[in-house]
């Protein structure tokens, strides 16, 4: 940890007073050996809520004092990617996101102000709020499958972003199955409202996924575990035309392998969704502010800010549920 200025409000901007910031894998990856989108040292955290402590010239939107949940990044709306409607893959939504949210003050910029912040409202836990961009990582990839109401969706990890896979697709008519290791972690899902889970240590899993479906397979996968076997053995559970999301990111220069013939015959599709869009972030504001489901529950442990080292230690060692931590700067409950 290191002592800097407060930061001002460029024009359009604002500052935040960090009430809340969670952990995420991304952070735990760089923690652990680095990034290649996070060159060191460098400021962590992007999950976060708080309240406006400073708006900059020409800010409408919001007033100091005001409660305010946001993501750490918007498209430019210009790029040839905004223009097809890509905008996840906007030239400059990475070069211009922001970090910083393990702090008591946090600089948002005019284009993620303008395009991706909102007032929070007051039955929302600065907690709740902090969900809103994991939150639209995974509403972006669930838009990208477009699945119908009553598929079957096989969410392979039971991780915080394959419970939140689960809950997503439970809320918007899926039949969802969470696949996983962990049984405290397939129990919490349960209890916030994932009705079938199955244990990946059983045996065959895709057998058992047939046998849920009538022995076609499911409709689609979610792979959220980020293993390159995992990647390679989905295919093998969805149906013929099924779909399968490979949303757990491995790292640069790893191959996978399918069966070519599998892919072509069956047309199983393959979808890769990164990032998110503005229309995401909408849509997870609205899944949190409804309270579609509970989020809160996903936080295993709270730390304060001056001990953030100690949190990442605790939650590189992956003992009992470690989904999720969050890290209050002013030590309470926010």
């Amino acid at each position: 940890m290191c002592d800097v200025d407060v930061p001002q409000p460029d024009a359009g901007g604002v500052i935040v007073r960090v009430r809340v910031a969670l952990t995420d894998g991304t952070d735990l990856k760089a923690f652990r050996r680095g990034h290649p989108q996070m060159p060191m040292p460098t400021r962590f955290g992007h999950e976060f809520s708080g309240d406006v402590a400073a708006v900059g010239e020409n800010v409408v939107a919001f007033e100091p004092g005001d409660p305010i949940m946001t993501v750490h990044s918007a498209p430019d709306g210009t790029c040839w990617w905004c223009a097809r409607g890509e905008e996840e893959l906007c030239e400059s939504v990475m070069t211009t996101k922001i970090l910083g949210g393990y702090a008591e003050y946090v600089a948002v910029p005019e284009h993620i102000v303008r395009r991706n912040a909102f007032r929070k409202p007051e039955h929302l836990s600065y907690e709740a709020a902090a969900f809103l961009e994991p939150l639209a990582c995974v509403v972006h990839a669930q838009q990208m499958l477009a699945a119908r109401t009553g598929d079957a969706i096989a969410v392979i990890g039971d991780g915080g972003f394959g419970i939140l896979h689960a809950l997503v697709a439970r809320a918007n008519g899926m039949r969802a199955i969470l696949v996983g290791r962990r049984a405290e972690r397939m129990a919490l899902a349960r209890e916030l409202g994932v009705a079938e889970t199955l244990d990946a240590r059983a045996g065959d899993v895709g057998a058992a996924l047939r046998a849920m479906t009538n022995g076609r397979g499911v409709d689609a996968v979610i792979e959220s575990t980020g293993a390159a076997d995992v990647w390679e053995a989905a295919p093998a559970y969805v149906r013929r035309g099924g779909t399968v999301v490979l949303f757990g990111g491995l790292p640069s220069g790893t191959r996978a392998s399918f069966d070519a013939a599998r892919l072509h015959y069956d047309e199983i599709r393959l979808i890769g969704p990164f990032h998110f869009t503005p229309r995401a972030v909408r849509a997870a504001h609205d899944l949190l502010v409804a309270k579609a489901f509970d989020v809160e529950p996903l936080i295993s442990a709270r730390y304060p800010l001056d001990r953030i080292g100690a949190a990442f230690e605790d939650l590189d060692g992956g003992s009992g549920l470690n989904l999720k931590f969050a890290i209050v700067p002013g030590g309470g409950v926010a």
